[in-house]
């Protein structure tokens, strides 16, 4: 038995990882489809919280909606991810830990901030950040930042 040609073979395209849709994160990703950034919100205590979760943790509240919020924040941590490979994308990426003005934490590639390479990076803490949206098809639509 022969090896296959590899000129034969086409090659596997790596496709976008994603994410876990849920019962408590539906809103979220309903949310993305329309161009709303939603966080969770408490019915009974007002808490806002992400990620999202079953209950409130500030006072066990099962009873949970959402707010849309504005779509802006701060940076408040980031990384320059470059190893290893991250299926769907070109590296480098920019994730960052975006402090939304809203008061809750959020994970988020910084689509426009791209590593020179050289250590310099067009990124710091404190820059300001303005959700957008990239649809990847008709059923995922991702939050991804900018600077603003």
């Amino acid at each position: 038995m022969s090896a296959p040609n590899p000129a034969a073979v086409p090659a596997a395209t790596p496709g976008i990882i994603r994410p876990m849709v849920g019962r408590d994160t539906a809103f979220f990703w309903e949310g993305t489809a329309v161009g709303e950034l939603r966080i969770q919100r408490c019915h009974d205590c007002d808490a806002l919280r992400f990620p999202p979760g079953p209950s409130c943790p500030r006072c066990h509240s099962f009873d949970q909606g959402h707010v849309v919020a504005a779509g802006t924040g701060t940076v408040f941590s980031y990384v320059v991810h470059r190893h290893p490979p991250v299926p769907g994308k070109e590296l480098p990426i920019v994730i960052a830990l975006i402090d939304l003005d809203e008061g809750v934490r959020m994970v988020g590639e910084v689509a426009d901030a791209v590593p020179d390479g050289g250590g310099a990076e067009e990124i710091e803490i404190g820059m300001r950040l303005q959700v957008d949206f990239r649809r990847i098809d008709d059923d995922l639509t991702l939050p991804t930042w900018r600077k603003a």
